[in-house]
Parts: structure tokens; C-alpha cells; sequence
């Protein structure tokens, strides 16, 4: 079982480079398998509370004055640089609000830096200001995400490539950085809705899906499965992580519910910041890992 890590973001901390360096030695020597990163360019002060992973739709911990999201990208590579095995993950960018030739042309350059550790979450994110603030259409930003992972896709390949849809077009152009494999960079859709689960099994290497019971795992995994059928793909081929505690510590820390997820299929979980405490204290971080490895893993 792959062990990821969602660092404590939200906190000043955050953008000390010595504290994420040191942070990402401690993973890499406590055998975690991944780092992620979440992406918010702006947070709107009076956003519509819609995000859907606390009961009041308000993000737990912000907006406020000491809210600290750096850019994932430029953030994750810097954990890449001070380690040699942690694989580096976005969970998630909004692929739908960027530029797909660009935001394909960062992503291979850290994959290609980091000797091929990343793994690119993609979703549509919830915060309709957000869209507005950055100037991207907030409708049909379905289709737009779809169409980005579509011409990444074909950016990242060999040769010239073209690309003609409603929203990205391109003729014959050639990205001169290329991922470190040849087979580009795994892509995980994240999200925990049917679209969502469905998006993965069209187009996505792996599924993500944040706050998720086992009952609804299992019927988001069917949804995978069917769409990549009609797909003409494998469903064995998509990954599925878990996001084990969500934002409750005591449900972390329940066996039974990871076994549930492990049954299901889940081959990665992730424990946020939540689950090893918020705290900037990196042996406090440690010891809140090591109880769950105790505890958790090693009972699977």
C-alpha cells in the first residue's frame, strides 16, 4: 500500500523553503511514498459557500490574513529538489482555468527534473469567483478540462502536434520539454462525484476522490469501469487513491474503513494535514505517520 501526504497548507510555514526541505526528508526517510499539493490561485473573501468537502461549504481554516497557498507546481518542485524518491502529485490543479500548452509545458519540466516523479491531479475546481477573477469562462469548464488533458496529451508526444477543439486549437506546433517518460506523465482525476468518476475512466490514469465512503467508492469505481468500456480502455490500468480521514482524525484512524477502501481497490492513501495535525512541528508531523504506518498499514 503507497502512503501519500498532504502537508498542512493554509499556514504561513508553507513557503519556508528550509521547513518544506526539511519536511520532505522526514517523508522520504519515514517510507512515504508521495507529497501533494493543492491549488487555489485566488479565494474569493465572500465566495458562494459551495465547496463541497465541509458540511457549511466554507474551507476549514480560511480565507484569513495568514492563509498561505503557494503554486503547487513551483512548490512541489521544490520538495522534488530536496529529495531522490518522493513522487511529487497536485491534488489538484484546475487544469479547466489555464492555458493547456502552458500549463503542459510546466508540467514537463518538472517531470523531466525530477526524474519522472510527477503525478498531475487535474479537476474542475468549485469557486465560481475564482473563474471570474482569472477571466476563464466558469460553464462548460467540463469540456474544457477534458480538451486540456486531451492536448497535453498530445503536446507531450513525439513530433509536431495538432489539436482541434471547441475551446483549444493548435496546428503542427512542437513542445520543446518533454516528460521523462515516454509515455507522458500520469494523470489523476480528482473529485468525488460520477462525472468525475466517469472523466476518469475516459481519459485519466488514476482517480481521486477527497471525501468518499466506501458505499460511494464502490459505486464511483463501477462508474470508472464503465466509461472506460465504452472507452475501449482498461479499467485495470486506473489507480485509485483515497483520501482515508477526509477531515474527521478519528476516522483516519479506523481499520476496518481503510480495509473497506482497500478492498474496493484503492492501491494509494493520503493523509491530509488534518490527520497528522496541523501543527508546523516536522517531529510532530513524523510521529502522527509513523502511529498511522503503526496502526493502519501494517495491519492491512
Amino acid at each position: 500500500m503507497k502512503l501519500g501526504f498532504l502537508p498542512p497548507f493554509l499556514r504561513p510555514h508553507i513557503t519556508s523553503g528550509e521547513w518544506v526541505a526539511s519536511l520532505a526528508g522526514m517523508l522520504e526517510a519515514q517510507g512515504v511514498e508521495s507529497v501533494w499539493a493543492v491549488e487555489h490561485v485566488i479565494i474569493a473573501e465572500d465566495y458562494e459557500p459551495l465547496y463541497p468537502y465541509s458540511d457549511d461549504g466554507r474551507i476549514p481554516g480560511g480565507p484569513s490574513p495568514d492563509t498561505v497557498m503557494p503554486d503547487p507546481l513551483e512548490w512541489l518542485s521544490w520538495v522534488a529538489a530536496s529529495s531522490s524518491t518522493l513522487r511529487v502529485g497536485t491534488a489538484v490543479v484546475v487544469a479547466s482555468q489555464h492555458s493547456a500548452a502552458i500549463l503542459a509545458k510546466r508540467a514537463a519540466t518538472l517531470d523531466a527534473l525530477s526524474g519522472g516523479r510527477l503525478l498531475l491531479g487535474v479537476g474542475l475546481g468549485w469557486q465560481r469567483e475564482e473563474y471570474e477573477a482569472i477571466g476563464v469562462p466558469y460553464r462548460d469548464r467540463g469540456r474544457r478540462l477534458d480538451e486540456t488533458i486531451e492536448a497535453m496529451r498530445a503536446l507531450w508526444a513525439s513530433g509536431p502536434a495538432s489539436y482541434e477543439g471547441r475551446h483549444i486549437q493548435f496546428e503542427r506546433v512542437n513542445m520543446d520539454t518533454k516528460p521523462a517518460r515516454a509515455g507522458g506523465i500520469p494523470i489523476h482525476i480528482g473529485g468525488s462525484s460520477e462525472f468525475a468518476a466517469r472523466r476518469a475512466g475516459r481519459h485519466g490514469d488514476g482517480f481521486f476522490p477527497f471525501v468518499i465512503s466506501p458505499d460511494d467508492l464502490a459505486a464511483r469505481i463501477e462508474d470508472i469501469h464503465d466509461a472506460a468500456r465504452e472507452a475501449g480502455r482498461d479499467p485495470a490500468e486506473i489507480e485509485i487513491s483515497v483520501w482515508p480521514g477526509s477531515w474527521d482524525a478519528s476516522r483516519s484512524l479506523d481499520l476496518e474503513l481503510v480495509r473497506s477502501y482497500v478492498a474496493l481497490g484503492a492501491s494509494r492513501l493520503i493523509l491530509s494535514s488534518r490527520e497528522s495535525g496541523a501543527s508546523s512541528d516536522i517531529e510532530e508531523i513524523r510521529a502522527g505517520i509513523d502511529r498511522y504506518q503503526q496502526e493502519i498499514i501494517a495491519r492491512l
